[in-house]
């Protein structure tokens, strides 16, 4: 008589129901494909961005000549650069030029800009026609900007000044060659071309309010101020926040319209941080005290990224 023996049998699968993956696994192939997309702009940012900023915070400590291209050698010399610079009353000078510069140009841009968004943002004839008149001094290379706006303001030759004597008014005024008015000559050049980005932005934010908005505004009985003030102005609150930033840090920096129109001058009248910088470094040749004065407009900037970021977390909250 035999006995049945138990016979172990493997769990079937279900016909049509496939295995689970680990989950583990997933995750892990998930977080390589991140790390695919992100790599390539990492390494750029490392490359392009972060070693030229490695190399100046290191330059900044060091007695870098000339001489040094054919040498290699740059000796440390501790903090004599950051003195030597920071010391100087040029720095200072350069410092709250920037500081003027950048806020009167902010402000203009974004008046004059905010202003002509909101008159395009009706419709009227020949409505793209003339936005796209206003955007050519934003095309323009700001070099031939300023070349052209040196000739328009040339004290005896100028076309502003010719233009002024023959209305009965001053046309002897010095543009660009009184320390008095160099400064506000530079802002004023500077705010034209930057009006039409900053028109542009706030033009495309002004399009994403919703019109029942201000139709239920209008129900209410608000006026149009009242309206701009209470609809328009939160609305736009990010679009604002992106433009006044991304304006400060394009504009904290700029040296070659400055170049263009005075070169620093008169008198130092118009001397900024960039503008210093390019001194330092490539006319006196000390790239250690251009160094540190690049290091400055750095940190300036990094600090109004960090608002930026900080502004930007707010408003998703």
């Amino acid at each position: 008589m035999t006995t049945p023996t138990a016979t172990a049998t493997a769990p079937t699968k279900a016909p049509g129901k496939a295995a689970t993956p680990d989950p583990a696994r997933l995750r892990r192939r998930r977080r390589l494909t991140q790390w695919g997309f992100v790599a390539p702009a990492v390494v750029f940012m490392l490359l392009f961005f972060g070693y030229p900023l490695v190399r100046n915070v290191v330059m900044s400590f060091q007695h870098y000549t000339p001489k040094t291209f054919f040498t290699g050698q740059a000796p440390f010399n501790g903090t004599d650069n950051w003195s030597a610079v920071l010391q100087d009353a040029l720095f200072g000078k350069a410092l709250w030029h920037t500081l003027v510069f950048t806020a009167g140009s902010l402000l203009g841009q974004f008046c004059i800009g905010l202003a002509l968004a909101v008159f395009f943002s009706r419709r009227f004839p020949l409505n793209g026609v003339l936005r796209s008149l206003i955007l050519l001094p934003w095309l323009v290379p700001m070099v031939v900007s300023g070349i052209v706006w040196r000739r328009i303001l040339d004290q005896d030759t100028g076309v502003l000044n010719t233009f002024l004597g023959a209305l009965g008014l001053s046309g002897d005024t010095p543009w660009l060659t009184s320390p008095d008015m160099a400064l506000l000559s530079v802002i004023l050049v500077n705010i034209w071309i930057g009006v039409p980005f900053n028109m542009v932005i706030l033009y495309g934010g002004l399009q994403e309010i919703p019109g029942e908005l201000y139709e239920a505004a209008s129900l209410d009985g608000a006026s149009a101020w009242r309206a701009f003030r209470s609809v328009t102005l939160p609305m736009l609150k990010p679009v604002i926040t992106v433009v006044l930033v991304l304006g400060f840090m394009s504009t904290v920096k700029i040296l070659d319209l400055i170049l263009a129109l005075t070169d620093g001058g008169p008198a130092d009248a118009t001397q900024t941080l960039g503008t210093l910088t390019y001194q330092n470094s490539f006319v006196q040749l000390d790239f250690g005290a251009g160094a540190v004065v690049g290091n400055v407009l750095i940190l300036i900037s990094a600090a109004f990224a960090v608002f930026y970021l900080r502004a930007n977390r707010t408003d998703g909250k």
